[in-house]
């Protein structure tokens, strides 16, 4: 069985780096629309059978609960690789063949997106990585068997999961996608996401904080 899994940390903690520009009621509300952003286009991806949302928010769960999407309550704030580790584990134990983690922040992705990704994965497995803007990061990590590498989210992983991925002997392939490329991290996101423009939650957001610009 193939499983999207979106991992999202606790409202209170997410986008600090925005802190300079936002209050943190603006920043969880900000982050609570990316969620739902990203919650609609897995929930819309054709290729895989289930969604679920690995969290420790209370707010978050039930709202990937009342959408229709698997929950896993991480209890408390363990770290974006010990929450993807620990709901790996769980959807292995339900069937899980191939899990596709994407994170909560890249509100432009569409479920076209998270197909390609399936798409790309050769038919004897592997990982498929979807690198950040600036190509240190990744967004989107798809591995098949599901716990084949652990995930290595944070500064630089996209050279870690290569990495791990040639020690451990396991075809790695990148895959550039523009839309999920695009995480709200530091202003000058929110300046290219403005750009972009969407008909997003996180767009409506941005409009209420005055942050937009039509």
């Amino acid at each position: 069985m193939r499983f999207i899994l979106i991992a999202a940390k606790q409202l209170e903690f997410a986008k600090t780096r925005l802190a300079p520009v936002l209050p943190p009621g603006e920043r969880r509300a900000l982050a609570q629309a990316m969620f739902r952003d990203v919650l609609a286009a897995s929930l819309g991806a054709a290729a895989a059978d289930h969604v679920a949302v690995v969290t420790s928010d209370p707010g978050l769960l039930a709202l990937a609960r009342s959408a229709g999407a698997l929950t896993i309550d991480e209890e408390f704030p363990r770290g974006l690789n010990a929450a993807v580790g620990l709901a790996t584990s769980a959807l292995i134990a339900d069937g899980a063949r191939t899990v596709c983690t994407v994170l909560s922040d890249i509100p432009l992705i569409a479920a076209e997106d998270i197909d390609a990704v399936f798409a790309a994965m050769p038919p004897e497995g592997g990982v498929v990585l979807v690198p950040s803007r600036d190509f240190s990061g990744t967004n989107i990590i798809c591995r098949s068997p599901a716990g084949t590498v652990a995930t290595r989210f944070g500064r630089m992983s996209l050279v870690r999961h290569l990495d791990d991925c040639r020690s451990s002997g396991v075809g790695a392939r990148v895959l550039r996608l523009a839309r999920p490329a695009l995480d709200l991290d530091v202003i000058a996101d929110l300046a290219e996401f403005e750009r972009v423009g969407s008909a997003t939650h996180t767009q409506n957001q941005l409009a209420r904080l005055g942050i937009a610009h039509h």
